[in-house]
């Protein structure tokens, strides 16, 4: 059985500690709706897990209802942290669950496509992520000020979500971060500090991540609302 996981409980730190991006208003829909009818109309998708704050729980449950996402199951409180978010996402899964998708719910313009792409690639190598080659330049600065050196783009690439694996591979590797008491940005990282390999999925840049206020209105864009 395939399950998805759609993680909502982080803070917006370039939006001001107190702002939940996964209901802002965007179009007709708060933010996290839309990750929710992508999972809901994708058919290899089971059933559905969302990690949220504490004190949205009830908030994402009843919104769940109204957009009419039946395959949500569970609705739970998460963490700060992402790591603790998708553990606890994990524990909540019914004990028949092979594969997860998980999908931060701040990338609104994800499609069914997407997670069928990455499960199949999941299912062929137990890991796969949405990625993006990266075509720009590249240079790393010490302080954001000036360029220290540049750097060789030519094998270099945005890794985003959503983001597939078998779930004793995660569950592994996230109990791994906790052993060995570190923190890493995404899934795909904890599993490859395992040494499993990730297979890479190329993505959209239209996956944009809601990260500021100016996201807002290009999402809507993007979502032709």
């Amino acid at each position: 059985m395939n399950y998805g996981l759609v993680v909502a409980a982080g803070k917006a730190g370039k939006m001001g500690g107190n702002v939940d991006r996964a209901f802002l208003s965007l179009g007709p829909r708060p933010v996290l709706a839309y990750s929710l009818l992508a999972f809901e109309a994708c058919e290899d998708i089971d059933g559905v897990i969302v990690v949220v704050r504490k004190d949205r729980v009830d908030g994402a449950g009843s919104m769940a209802q109204l957009f009419g996402c039946s395959k949500v199951m569970k609705v739970i409180p998460g963490a700060a942290l992402r790591q603790t978010s998708v553990l606890n996402g994990l524990k909540a899964m019914p004990e028949d669950a092979k594969f997860v998708t998980i999908h931060e719910a701040s990338r609104p313009c994800i499609t069914p496509e997407m997670i069928s792409e990455t499960l199949q690639a999941a299912k062929r190598g137990g890991a796969a992520a949405v990625a993006l080659k990266i075509s720009d330049a590249v240079v790393h600065s010490e302080r954001g000020t000036t360029v220290a050196k540049s750097v060789d783009n030519s094998k270099l690439w945005s890794v985003q979500t959503p983001q597939s694996f078998k779930v004793d591979v995660l569950k592994r590797a996230v109990n791994n971060l906790a052993t060995k008491k570190k923190s890493v940005v995404d899934e795909a990282t904890a599993v490859e500090l395992l040494g499993e390999s990730v297979r890479l999925v190329p993505g959209s840049p239209m996956n944009i991540k809601i990260a500021t206020a100016d996201d807002l209105p290009l999402a809507a864009t993007l979502l032709k609302l």
